[in-house]
């Protein structure tokens, strides 16, 4: 490997799995869908807008084109091709929901480091490929309770508020100061005209300190509920 480095699995599978050959070639396209279909799973699982195919397809190109740029010792062209063009597919699979809710961020990113790992497959640097793989899977995995746990606490979040009638925004506004939260922006959601609701997009800080003590976002989402002239409220993302 460059700069005198050589990788500790490498050596421990043996001189075949460094040196480009058949059987390397079919070792590394074949770690790079077994890789590619847990994290493709596990986006499937949750209804991601890239699921199994698209991680496999986006891990594979990776790797033919590091395996590629290898073979004809040119510089990575194939592989820089490879990551601009996954940027690209990335960005497009960000959506905008109904609820002014940016969806499918995490899935892009995850489909840009599955392609970091192809290259790494392709690249034989197999040592890469498994902490970066285990990496990405923990974070894609384990870490949104832990998210979800953090901005539960924040003392700032935005919630969806669908009001029966426009005239029980006033009346609203109020109790949201009673309750020791501050509204720092507020915002007509226009897609909802016609409906017959009055639908808003509402940032919050929550002010009191019994409320920042006490308190989850979840709780007071909750007590909101109850209000008469409330039809749905829930906290976006």
């Amino acid at each position: 490997m460059s700069f005198g480095f050589v990788d500790p699995i490498a050596k421990l599978l043996g001189d075949w799995s460094i040196k480009l050959g058949v059987w390397s070639i079919l070792f590394r396209i074949a770690l790079a869908v077994i890789l590619a279909s847990i994290v493709g799973w596990e986006r499937s699982s949750k209804r991601h807008s890239a699921g199994l195919r698209t991680f496999i397809v986006i891990t594979l190109a990776s790797t033919m084109a590091s395996i590629i740029d290898q073979s004809m010792s040119m510089l990575p062209i194939l592989s820089t091709a490879v990551i601009i063009a996954t940027s690209s597919l990335s960005g497009n699979s960000i959506l905008f929901g109904s609820k002014n809710q940016i969806k499918g961020l995490t899935t892009s990113a995850g489909l840009w480091a599955c392609s970091i790992i192809g290259i790494a497959i392709g690249s034989g640097m197999y040592t890469v490929v498994v902490v970066g793989f285990i990496a990405v899977e923990s974070v894609l995995a384990f870490f949104p309770s832990i998210e979800r746990n953090l901005k539960n606490r924040s003392n700032h979040f935005e919630i969806h508020l669908e009001l029966k009638n426009k005239d029980s925004l006033g009346t609203f506004v109020e109790t949201i100061r009673r309750l020791g939260l501050r509204i720092d922006d507020i915002e007509a959601d226009t897609a909802y005209m016609g409906s017959g609701l009055s639908v808003y997009s509402v940032t919050l800080s929550i002010m009191s300190p019994e409320l920042k003590k006490y308190k989850t976002h979840h709780e007071i989402i909750e007590a909101l509920k109850t209000l008469d002239y409330v039809s749905h409220v829930e906290e976006m993302s």
